[in-house]
């Protein structure tokens, strides 16, 4: 893979798939691992291969809870906050807390199926990404985004995108808390 600094310089309107792997006319996959398709192997806390405002739109499904809420996370937000430009769309999709800790407790009198919604919750852990560091529901990840400059937040059932765990449904319900928001436009 060539230097992404000098491949991205000067590029604009830029789609990037943070955590990706499926492969999109017109999208950027970024990923910590070097698996086919990526486009640069990298973390989602350092965008620094693109240019400020430089991005149209980011999609970052199941990513964010991987990075813990005191340092990786703020960065992570803070990237991508740099890196879109006024008007640019971030997509997040994260596990739905409320309605994981609802599912647990629906469970109880079946611990196979307790398991299996307690490893949605902390994450699969079989590889080293695959942990869970940080929980959202739809009040503490707008919060956050707040608190990072994004505005117009709109939760939706599917970003229409690619078939990733955004779309996932266990035992006919939902598990993705999908959220839309945007970086606002420069102030006159």
């Amino acid at each position: 893979m060539s230097d992404p600094r000098a491949t991205y310089a000067g590029k604009k309107n830029l789609r990037l798939h943070l955590g990706g792997w499926e492969t999109k006319p017109g999208w950027t996959i970024v990923n910590v691992e070097d698996k086919p398709g990526v486009d640069v192997i990298g973390s989602c806390a350092d965008l620094s291969m693109f240019e400020d405002g430089s991005v149209a739109e980011i999609y970052a499904s199941h990513v964010y809870e991987h990075l813990g809420y005191q340092h990786e996370l703020p960065a992570a937000l803070a990237e991508a906050s740099r890196v879109l430009m006024p008007g640019g769309t971030l997509m997040i999709a994260v596990p739905d807390l409320e309605v994981l800790c609802r599912l647990f407790l629906q469970t109880a009198a079946h611990p196979e199926s307790q398991w299996f919604v307690q490893r949605m919750i902390m994450g699969g852990q079989i590889e080293p990404f695959d942990f869970h560091k940080t929980g959202f529901s739809f009040v503490i990840l707008c919060g956050i985004l707040r608190g990072h400059g994004f505005d117009g937040f709109r939760r939706v059932k599917s970003f229409g995108l690619f078939q990733d765990t955004s779309e996932m449904v266990w035992q006919g319900v939902p598990i993705s808390l999908n959220v839309q928001c945007m970086k606002p436009l420069a102030r006159k």
